[in-house]
């Protein structure tokens, strides 16, 4: 649904001094119960995928660090009660939305998906996966969303898949954990997934995970390369290297989305522009933007475990309140705070409903 971006920065403008003295007050806004509400980055399992991800970690004890820690909890208990959230739609999921007032959730399959996995098995539960969350969705049509699980390390297949997500099975867009085999994808071999995302309009939203590789060793201890730290840092260094790499020159309209207030990524919009001025130091750069001009085009963002009202103002300020997504990080982050937080945040309510569910019905085009 369209809106006025000279309404919401007028409405941001007037209620900015007051929303911030009532926001550290602690006081609760009056927010309508017909509220809508759609949570963009909410996590989801199946028991294939839970199966394969046991069987690599199995295989490979040396896997085992950071969020491969998780998946051996979750994969050798599945009444644990993470893993319970992960593999329940209506038991505990819909009640849950439902007594939050949550009208719909973004479903994606949660990280690190089936890039750890070998290719031909990575396809098969990428697949089944996708399978599994049209039929999800289609009994729940007015509850849920989807994001396409796809194999990049079969970069044409992947593509392929894309396709049937978007035209059989009507999925909204894709979820890419960060590196695969600790490659990104500004590295040609994974254009064709870059052009099917485009040419079909499937936003990318591009999910955390543990630091590549090369990427590691200074995070390896104190638990720095968890969601902690590590994760966010991670996905932000692969985001601005498709950035400066010239990728979104060549594909111009392709969304990339970013949870957690954009891991940090809008924080650092001015040096970004400064340095870039500067030809990063005179190392140049293929870029034909300023990189602030690529972050309000090609990023969108959401609030996913970061329930701060300062970085949600400052984000509207410098992206645009039209860039800017709710999520809850479902099950990893408690429902009832991220409503709060959005509730109460000083923001207006035409900011509110544009975050809260209008910028994700329009970005990946949801029918409500």
């Amino acid at each position: 649904m369209d809106f006025d971006r000279r309404t919401l920065l007028t409405a941001a403008s007037a209620t900015a001094a007051l929303g911030v003295a009532g926001g550290a007050a602690g006081s609760a806004k009056a927010v309508p119960s017909s509220q809508i509400r759609i949570g963009t980055e909410e996590a989801f399992s199946t028991k294939e995928h839970m199966k394969a991800m046991k069987n690599l970690v199995d295989a490979n004890p040396e896997v085992i660090r950071f969020d491969y820690k998780l998946w051996r909890m979750i994969t050798s208990d599945l009444e644990a009660d993470t893993p319970k959230r992960l593999l329940d739609f209506e038991n505990i999921r819909i009640p849950e939305m439902d007594e939050y007032g949550v009208t719909m959730q973004l479903l994606s399959l949660t990280s690190p998906g089936v890039q750890m996995l070998d290719t031909d098995t990575a396809i098969g539960v990428a697949r089944s996966t996708n399978d599994e969350l049209a039929g999800v969705i289609k009994r729940h049509p007015t509850r849920f969303a989807g994001l396409a699980s796809v194999a990049p390390q079969n970069p044409q297949e992947a593509a392929r898949e894309i396709e049937r997500a978007k035209t059989q099975l009507k999925l909204n867009g894709i979820v890419i954990n960060s590196h695969t085999n600790n490659e990104y994808l500004d590295d040609q071999k994974y254009w064709p997934i870059l052009e099917a995302a485009e040419a079909l309009d499937m936003p990318i939203y591009l999910h955390p995970r543990t630091p590549s590789d090369q990427m590691r060793p200074p995070f390896d201890d104190y638990n720095m390369g968890s969601a902690f730290w590590g994760y966010g840092l991670e996905t932000s260094t692969h985001f601005v290297r498709l950035m400066m790499s010239g990728l979104f020159d060549r594909f111009p309209k392709l969304n990339v989305v970013l949870g957690h207030m954009g891991e940090a990524v809008p924080f650092w919009i001015w040096r970004l522009d400064y340095m870039s001025a500067a030809g990063v130091s005179r190392g140049e750069t293929p870029i034909k933007l300023k990189p602030s001009e690529y972050l309000r085009r090609n990023l969108k963002i959401t609030t996913s475990g970061q329930e701060n009202p300062d970085a949600l103002r400052y984000s509207i300020e410098t992206l645009g309140a039209w860039n800017v997504m709710w999520a809850i990080d479902y099950p990893y982050q408690e429902t009832p705070g991220a409503v709060y937080f959005m509730d109460n945040a000083p923001i207006s309510q035409a900011e509110r409903d544009a975050i809260y569910w209008q910028n994700a019905q329009r970005i990946f085009n949801i029918q409500r």
